[in-house]
């Protein structure tokens, strides 16, 4: 374990879902990743700066009626980053169809939250996953407009390439309130155990530079060009009191995809998910049977 890395040995002893951890190696990275389950394959991507305990909640619950496929993106939590690895949008997006190859398990449905949403959206335009539908939750799919798409990646791309700023990063995380506040600031509410978790990963350097590497190499442009070829469906979730990626961003993408199918999630944060697993476990549910996926009832809360 490289300094600064999250150790699976301390920062893992109680890591949600533990049972379902695996380490494996593909595309170059040592992945970890989380299969539980039985059913139809639901691949799950979480975003920036989160790993598999996003689904701390969710996933058991979407485990009663599919097998749930959830990694740690590359150089987040306990997945390592190549050295020199750049985290494109394109190269994750390859390196997430590879782990996918070597586990065996093509995913009837592909679910990602922010920038997950993204590459799961790339996987299936590029031919990697053929799902039947993609979700987001609260996607990230809008690039930065005016001067925040001028200054943002710049001064991201300055960040990412110091050193000592991942480390600057993880010891201001240290103090308290630091993660709390970060959090809060998505206009999600996340009990103890939840906060703790972020912070747990905050602290540790390399967490930082993969998230801070990830907004640097970010471009949305040619992914927004290419969605109106997207073949499955495309629905997202859409938190009302996200303020992280505005729900506005939702109504603009409608304007250019009008087959795009919209779901508020009234009084939800950026982090609805973690916020909500049941609500958003239900509404998987209804969108899986519709598509022919899942039988039985439509709340996996009261399966």
């Amino acid at each position: 374990m490289s300094p600064g890395r999250p150790d699976w040995a301390t920062d893992g002893r109680d890591w949600p879902n533990r049972a379902a951890s695996r380490f494996v190696r593909a595309a170059g990275f040592r992945w970890h990743v989380q299969v539980a389950g039985r059913g139809p394959v639901l691949l799950l991507a979480h975003g920036t700066g989160a790993a598999t305990h996003s689904w701390r909640g969710l996933l058991p619950l979407l485990a009663r009626r599919f097998t749930v496929v959830a990694p740690d993106l590359p150089g987040h939590g306990f997945t390592n980053t190549p050295a020199g690895g750049r985290l494109s949008l394109p190269v994750m997006a390859r390196a997430l169809t590879e782990l996918v190859r070597a586990l065996g398990l093509p995913p009837d449905l592909a679910i990602g939250h922010s920038a997950g949403a993204a590459i799961l959206a790339r996987m299936t335009l590029d031919g990697g996953i053929a799902p039947r539908a993609v979700i987001g939750l609260n996607a990230a799919l809008l690039p930065f407009e005016g001067f925040a798409g001028q200054v943002f990646s710049p001064i991201a791309r300055l960040l990412a390439g110091v050193p000592a700023v991942p480390w600057f990063f993880a010891r201001r995380a240290a103090g308290p309130g630091v993660v709390e506040r970060l959090l809060r600031d998505t206009g999600s509410a996340l009990d103890p155990e939840g906060v703790e978790l972020y912070a747990r990963l905050v602290r540790r350097p390399a967490h930082v530079a993969a998230a801070l590497g990830m907004m640097a190499n970010w471009d949305l442009h040619p992914l927004l060009r290419d969605l109106r070829r997207l073949r499955p469906p495309l629905v997202l979730l859409v938190g009302g009191a996200d303020r992280t990626i505005p729900p506005a961003d939702a109504r603009r993408l409608k304007a250019m995809l009008p087959a795009l199918r919209v779901i508020p999630l009234p009084g939800l944060g950026h982090l609805a998910h973690e916020e909500d697993p049941a609500r958003i476990a239900t509404l998987v549910a209804g969108l899986a049977e519709e598509l022919g996926l899942a039988t039985g009832p439509a709340s996996l809360a009261e399966a």
